[in-house]
């Protein structure tokens, strides 16, 4: 919008010359002809009525900082040109620009009450302040011509406080989604990070304790650490490129890699698939694939060596993931890990998508996990077309 006005930023500072200029010439154009006229009672310009022809103009160059006083300066300037019975010519439009001003800077009540004391002097001055008295036309022609700049006026004003809305709605909206992009960024670091590197640190532990008596398990430990930081090393790339626009971009995780994750995340891990599969939305995608890594990450936490099955069900309208372990792992928790967000961020997962997760102790030991994503209805199939 802004190259759409710009040519208001050149014209405002010349306007006072182009107005004074309107107002001068065609004035003494006029002036030529009523002189002409002795019955219209016009008398020959002097310094007075130059001086007052161009109080309109000069007020014009500081009408944004005083609309008011311009108003109210130029029209009484007019007033008193007329009164003079100077020629009768373009000194109406100082007026309309100051009028106009007032109106665009939100002083509406003050210019419509300017503009209607106008109208009543010139009515009163068509009538009987000069000697051939003038009708209802000219009172009607001079109420058109205010009407128009008022309406023109109300209408620009209305037009500029739109876009302004439009803008700041905008605005708005744009700091919404920025905000709402870092909370995702944030979220998908944390489940990368947090993962990764627990993983990390469960398998460094298990190395360090093997290394010595069974170095060919110690091996094993080193080859998940080594793909767990080229993992972690990929998705921050994959995360981070969001801030650069046009920036290559690894494949989004999602739950067809599933596979991969129970494959290197140091826990048994058992996947089931019930339902009918279908390919799903990206944010439900995204954000199964992060529910099962940060409960595999808990599992490795608190419960390393412990069995876990992760079933997912695809259902008519729902996606429900189950994350279950049996609590018996073999090794001890690692300490210094703790606890932190990742509940409270699985369960802000699923509510951003009108699901819910629950998570807990089983009766008989163990923890499970289990969300439910609603799922868009599936597309109708579509009768063949007959031949």
């Amino acid at each position: 919008m802004r190259s759409r006005f710009a040519w208001f930023h050149w014209i405002d500072p010349v306007l006072p010359f182009v107005v004074a200029l309107i107002a001068v010439v065609p004035t003494r154009i006029a002036e030529h002809f009523q002189l002409q006229n002795p019955q219209l009672g016009r008398v020959p310009l002097d310094w007075l009525g130059y001086a007052l022809l161009l109080v309109g103009p000069a007020a014009i160059a500081v009408r944004r900082r005083h609309p008011v006083a311009v108003l109210l300066v130029t029209v009484a300037a007019t007033c008193g040109y007329l009164s003079l019975d100077y020629s009768y010519g373009t000194v109406f439009l100082s007026p309309a620009v100051v009028i106009f001003a007032a109106v665009v800077s939100g002083h509406r009540l003050t210019a419509w009450l300017a503009s209607g004391a106008f109208y009543l002097f010139m009515v009163a001055y068509a009538t009987w302040l000069i000697p051939n008295p003038q009708g209802w036309f000219h009172h009607s022609a001079i109420a058109a011509y205010l009407l128009l700049t008022l309406t023109i006026a109300e209408f620009h004003r209305t037009r500029r406080e739109r876009l302004a809305e439009r803008k700041r709605v905008e605005r708005e909206e744009s700091r919404r989604q920025a905000s709402e992009e870092r909370l995702t960024m944030a979220q998908e670091l944390h489940d990368v990070l947090a993962h990764n590197i627990s993983l990390i640190h469960v398998q460094a532990s298990t190395a360090l304790h093997l290394l010595d008596d069974h170095p060919e398990q110690a091996r094993t430990a080193l080859t998940t650490i080594k793909q767990a930081s080229k993992d972690v090393l990929t998705e921050m790339r994959g995360v981070l490129s969001l801030l650069r626009e046009g920036a290559p971009r690894s494949p989004t995780a999602g739950m067809s890699r599933l596979p991969e994750l129970a494959e290197r995340s140091g826990v048994p891990v058992t996947l089931e698939v019930t339902g009918e599969v279908r390919p799903l939305p990206a944010g439900i995608d995204r954000a199964g694939y992060r529910i099962v890594q940060e409960s595999l990450t808990n599992v490795s936490r608190h419960a390393p060596a412990s069995q876990v099955t992760v079933t997912t069900h695809y259902g008519p309208d729902e996606l429900v993931i189950t994350v279950e372990d049996d609590g018996a792992g073999a090794s001890p928790p690692e300490p210094g890990l703790g606890g932190g967000n990742g509940i409270p961020g699985m369960r802000e997962r699923a509510s951003a998508l009108g699901g819910s997760l629950s998570a807990g102790p089983l009766p008989g030991g163990g923890f499970r996990v289990r969300a439910t994503l609603p799922l868009p209805p599936s597309a109708p199939d579509l009768p063949k077309e007959r031949k």
